[in-house]
């Protein structure tokens, strides 16, 4: 994990270089807080445009199918964290296993909400049958 990292970390900083050298080739004196400004907003911005388009397609699976997503996507930037967190410490080994098993792990536990889930739906779509009355009885009158 520690080569991807890396590997990672020279190709951002590689791109670093090639913008602050296209940007002084154009004339323009950017400082790399500048740089920051312009590079990381239309990142974000592109991220924000297809992340609404996904969240919006996934609505018409319910709120449960966005906060999944959502949750996901937290749950790897902190199983990931700690991973590095432990590199820069020294307590732990830095492995790309141990974030996976992290990841399935959370994966477990949701499933078994879904199953628990589930289960009550099921629960409560059979009460209600139940209590309920066909629509022709209930105005019957008593004679």
């Amino acid at each position: 994990m520690k080569e991807i990292i890396l590997i990672l970390a020279e190709i951002i900083n590689t791109m670093h270089d090639i913008i602050l050298d296209v940007m002084d080739f154009a004339g323009l004196e950017l400082t790399d807080k500048d740089l920051h400004l312009w590079i990381m907003g239309l990142i974000g911005i592109c991220i924000f445009g297809c992340t609404h388009i996904f969240f919006k397609y996934l609505s018409k699976f319910g709120i449960t199918a966005i906060s999944f997503v959502y949750t996901f996507t937290v749950m790897v930037v902190i199983v990931f964290a700690i991973e590095i967190q432990q590199q820069i410490t020294g307590r732990g080994n830095m492995e790309f296993d141990d974030a996976v098993i992290g990841l399935w792990g959370f994966l477990l536990f949701f499933a078994a909400f879904l199953l628990i889930k589930a289960i009550h739906k099921g629960i409560h779509n059979l009460v209600n049958k139940k209590n309920s009355k066909p629509t022709n009885q209930r105005f019957r009158s008593k004679s």
